[in-house]
């Protein structure tokens, strides 16, 4: 059997629908966030990244870096194991409280990634409570849904941030049965932020668990960057709080909080928590620093805030179509697959601009974009040429100027 052409026709298949994937090889420049060193042929050597999630630089912060450099210099590289078998480290232990803290919660559970720590909490909700039924936004992220189709709970699809449609089918639900609503704060795509009152409300009049992934929210919006839950003064109501520290806190690594019992539940049984090696202490130190930081310090919320605002109206001047949303993510819709990726070629190879197309299957066909995700280290020069950029290729490439 050649499994190599098994592999390779289907590759070949992506590549003519416009939607493989090629990846920017980057190498960033310590304190100098948005800049990169690009290793991509026909690429300038430095280019300005348009498409991270490192939201607010936390990543390029000299205390997250020191943090980091500090824990090596005491701890060495790795943790050393399981956080079962010799890898649980001081460091952890103070990023959980801190954690627990930032989202008025009693504890909290680390994991290695964000993807991980949806994939693990829900497939042992899932799997473990017995009858459950898992509510789930249709548009929730992928490592959601993973989580709930192998858990093998019985799943229902509510309509995207539809608190009646979500109150209709949880009606349906067998009245004894445990219930799951699992949904997000800011959903990454489209930008947009979910009634939040109207949604726990519902789950609460049927007397649901509610499990809130806030992974594009943290560190960006609430009084101490508690998320939406926090600045909606509603964390207290929401069961389950889960989120990222690879985004706005600039580091890597996910997390839950919630009730002790409900963590100590998931640390007991769920295999992605049991079975990985634990998260290296500096980055736990540096995560714990990134977050302390950002409790107590709301100039790059507000920086980013007012670079967000100013694109947006840069871009209706120009007519570049870009989504409304209420959201520090601005998808400019492109709408075809191939003139996405042209696109980002060519603002990358002619203009020095690293943006990542997005096509199927991350948005639905015919809704291709490039996603802009201003920083407050992003400056006004950098917007103009963006805007200067993007209003030339518009013209040559022949692009819709239309949003819908």
């Amino acid at each position: 059997m050649d499994f190599d052409r098994l592999f390779q026709t289907q590759l070949d298949a992506l590549k003519e629908e416009g939607n493989y994937r090629i990846f920017a090889e980057l190498e960033r420049f310590s304190g100098s966030f948005p800049r990169a060193r690009c290793y991509n042929r026909d690429a300038p050597n430095e280019v300005t990244v348009w498409c991270s999630n490192d939201y607010l630089g936390m990543g390029q912060h000299p205390d997250v870096i020191a943090a980091m450099k500090g824990a090596i210099d005491r701890c060495g590289a790795g943790a050393g194991g399981t956080r079962n078998i010799s890898g649980t480290n001081h460091a952890h232990k103070l990023l959980e409280a801190e954690l627990a803290d930032l989202h008025q919660k009693q504890s909290a559970l680390l994991f290695t990634s964000g993807y991980v720590s949806n994939w693990a909490a829900l497939s042992t909700l899932g799997s473990r409570l017995p009858d459950v039924v898992i509510l789930s936004d249709e548009l929730n992220h992928a490592s959601m849904i993973e989580g709930i189709r192998h858990s093998r709970a019985h799943k229902v699809i509510w309509k995207h941030n539809d608190p009646e449609d979500l109150d209709r089918k949880l009606a349906c639900a067998p009245a004894n049965a445990p219930k799951i609503v699992a949904f997000e704060s800011v959903y990454s795509m489209d930008g947009d932020i979910c009634p939040l009152k109207e949604i726990v409300e519902v789950a609460e009049k049927h007397g649901a668990m509610t499990y809130l992934d806030e992974v594009h929210a943290v560190g960006l919006y609430g009084p101490r960057g508690g998320g939406v839950s926090e600045r909606e003064g509603l964390a207290d109501r929401i069961t389950l709080i889960e989120g990222t520290l690879g985004k706005a806190y600039g580091v890597v690594g996910g997390y839950i909080t919630g009730t002790t019992a409900l963590c100590d539940f998931i640390r007991s049984f769920a295999s992605g928590f049991i079975f990985t090696t634990a998260l290296p202490p500096a980055v736990a130190e540096a995560a714990r620093v990134s977050i302390r930081h950002l409790k107590n310090s709301d100039v790059e919320r507000t920086r980013q805030r007012e670079r967000v605002s100013y694109l947006r109206k840069r871009l209706d001047q120009e007519g570049i179509p870009h989504m409304a949303n209420p959201s520090h993510i601005i998808p400019v819709m492109i709408k075809d697959p191939v003139k996405c990726r042209m696109l980002s070629d060519y603002l990358l190879q002619e203009w020095g601009i690293y943006v990542q197309p997005i096509n199927y299957p991350t948005v639905p066909k015919g809704t291709e974009r490039l996603r802009f995700t201003p920083s407050p280290v992003h400056t006004i020069d950098d917007i103009e040429h963006l805007v200067k950029a993007l209003k030339t290729l518009w013209k040559q490439c022949a692009i819709s100027h239309a949003v819908a």
